[in-house]
Formats: structure tokens, C-alpha cells, sequence
């Protein structure tokens, strides 16, 4: 990979991962490319407070204007660091609270948000990808316990609280998975799955959150990997016609959007990797995580040179970079 410059007015729309718990000179190099704009952690890349302050602060100097960091950090079975973090429960345990106190649980959900938004940006972390606005409809094990509830209204009195946390403290919410993945069995990580529901069913359950949401003015928002073949033959996270025209022209999401990870194999099925991110970016996404393949990573950046970072995208990108509390 050619060497690039370290400046760039614009957020490029790729976000990478980096193997280890420092950087790398090879990390650095491929960081710096225009096309990328940000950096999503994983637990490998933890062994102490202090060691991923230096890691963060590192990949935050790279390059003007600086990478967006994100960490999937929900709760439950999805929080990256855990050790000297505080332990985030599974939102559906605040979502069962809720039949019983509703006030409170969302009291819960509000500090949980805190909580999180306290910790990871001590660190410099941008996004926490959360909360999930998927409904718990009791098929999709990958999202069980992950969602709030299966009801809507709660979803996002709860949803809402909980970003209330994130923003007090600076930090932008991602909602996910748009449009909605707890309807289905399948494991998007492994496999396509496929929503043969309605339209206007989906539309009348699984879009009510996230429209809710939208009309709160949330951040940003993550594409589901699930085709809906009642909407349209393509996944939802590569379909113009849930991005562009159902979520920007209809909902009026203004917001940053995020692909899900193009690596997973519900992406996979499509086409080759390139293939995978030119249908994302055409079809409307600002940022598409590619992880855990750098070979692959490292291939998508020459393949996709003639590419350039769009100001749009970039500009709804900038505002999701933490802001410090007056």
C-alpha cells in the first residue's frame, strides 16, 4: 500500500480494526489513508486502563482530522472491556424491570447510558454502538436478551433513556439494526437472513422505534444485514431503497449511518469485499467497519482508490466526535 498523507479535510468512510494492544508501524500506515476514518476496538485490543489509554490516545494522533473510535459496548454479552469497567447488564433485564416499574427502569437505563458514556470516554472512545432499537420477538438468539423488549412503546421510552445518559455526558447513540433484526432466526454473522414478513407488518412493529428515535434526533444509526424481499431484493445495509428512500426521504434520518461489518457472512454472500462496499456506499452508508481480515482491508483500500470521501457523509460523520461537558 502506497504511503499517504497524514492530513485530509474530510472523515473517510471506512472503519478498520487494529490486531494487537500498540500499534503497529504497519497500523499506522494503514490508518492514515484517506479513506479511512475510524477505528472500532475489540477486547484483544484491552489489558489495562493504562495500556489502552496509550493505545487510544495513539490511534487518535494519527492523522488530522482524527479517526472516530468506537467499541461495541451494550451490555450483556456484548462489552468489549470488562475488567476495572463497570459490569452493564443486558438491556432486556431493565426491559423485564419495566413491566414492573416502569419509572424506575428507565431511571436504570438512563444511569446504565451514564455509566457507560463516564467510562469509555475517559478513554477518548466516540461510540458506543448502542442501543439496540431491534425488538425481542423471541426467534433470533443473536439478539434475545439484546433488545429491550419486544414492545415498542417500551423500546423506546427505554432506548430514549438510555441515550439521555450517552448525551449528558457527550457521547453520541448508534441505533441498531435498521430495520430491524429480531424477527429472524438466522445469525447474520453467519449467514443471509431472510424477513419474508410484509411490508406493511415491518413497518407497523419493527420501524416504529427506530422512527421514534429519528423524530428524538438520534446520531446515527446501523444497517441490518437481512434482506426483506416484501421491500427489496438486496440486504437492507446495501439497498438504496431502505436507505435513501425509505430511511433519509421518508423517516428523515439525518444522521450518520453505519453499515454492519462487510466481513460478516451475511454481507459476504453478495459479492467479494469490494464489490460489498461500493453497494454500500452507493446505496447511501458514511461509514462501512471491515474487520478482522487487515489482508482484506489492506486489498479494499487499493481496489477502492478511486473512490473519494464524500463531504456529506463526512460532516454527519464530525458530529458524532465526543464532546466534552461544559
Amino acid at each position: 500500500m502506497k504511503s499517504t498523507s497524514k492530513k485530509s479535510a474530510l472523515i473517510g468512510p471506512l472503519m478498520l480494526d487494529v490486531p494487537g494492544q500498540e500499534l503497529t508501524a504497519e497500523d499506522r500506515e494503514v490508518l492514515s489513508h484517506p479513506l479511512v476514518g475510524g477505528v472500532i476496538l475489540f477486547t484483544r485490543n484491552y489489558r489495562d486502563p493504562e495500556q489502552l489509554k496509550a493505545l487510544c490516545d495513539d490511534i487518535l494522533a494519527v492523522k488530522t482530522p482524527r479517526l472516530l473510535l468506537a467499541v461495541d459496548h451494550e451490555g450483556g454479552r456484548v462489552q468489549r472491556f470488562r475488567v476495572g469497567f463497570s459490569r452493564i447488564p443486558a438491556m432486556g433485564a431493565i426491559g423485564k424491570l419495566f413491566t414492573e416499574d416502569a419509572e424506575r427502569a428507565c431511571t436504570d437505563a438512563r444511569e446504565q447510558g451514564l455509566t457507560i458514556a463516564r467510562e469509555i470516554s475517559s478513554y477518548g472512545i466516540d461510540l458506543c454502538f448502542a442501543p439496540v432499537l431491534d425488538r425481542d420477538c423471541g426467534v433470533s438468539t443473536i439478539i434475545g436478551d439484546r433488545a429491550f423488549a419486544q414492545d415498542t412503546d417500551t423500546i423506546v421510552r427505554l432506548a430514549s433513556a438510555f441515550r439521555s445518559g450517552l448525551k449528558e455526558l457527550g457521547l453520541s447513540a448508534t441505533g441498531k439494526h435498521f430495520p430491524g433484526h429480531g424477527a429472524v432466526a438466522a445469525d447474520s454473522h453467519l449467514e443471509l437472513p431472510i424477513d419474508r414478513r410484509s411490508e406493511e407488518e415491518i413497518r407497523a412493529t419493527d420501524l416504529v422505534p427506530f422512527k421514534r428515535l429519528i423524530d428524538e434526533g438520534v446520531e446515527s444509526l446501523m444497517m441490518a444485514h437481512i434482506r426483506y424481499p416484501s421491500v427489496d431484493q438486496k440486504p437492507a445495509s446495501l439497498s438504496a431503497k431502505w436507505i435513501k428512500t425509505i430511511l433519509r426521504d421518508e423517516l428523515g434520518f439525518e444522521g450518520a449511518l453505519f453499515c454492519d461489518d462487510l466481513s460478516m457472512n451475511g454481507a459476504a454472500v453478495i459479492g467479494n469485499m469490494e464489490e460489498r462496499a461500493r453497494l454500500a456506499l452507493d446505496a447511501g452508508c458514511d461509514m462501512l467497519p471491515v474487520c478482522n481480515d487487515r489482508p482484506t482491508a489492506v486489498a479494499l483500500l487499493e481496489a477502492l482508490k478511486d473512490i473519494k470521501p464524500s463531504k456529506a457523509g463526512s460532516d454527519r460523520l464530525k458530529k458524532l466526535y465526543r464532546k466534552v461537558p461544559a
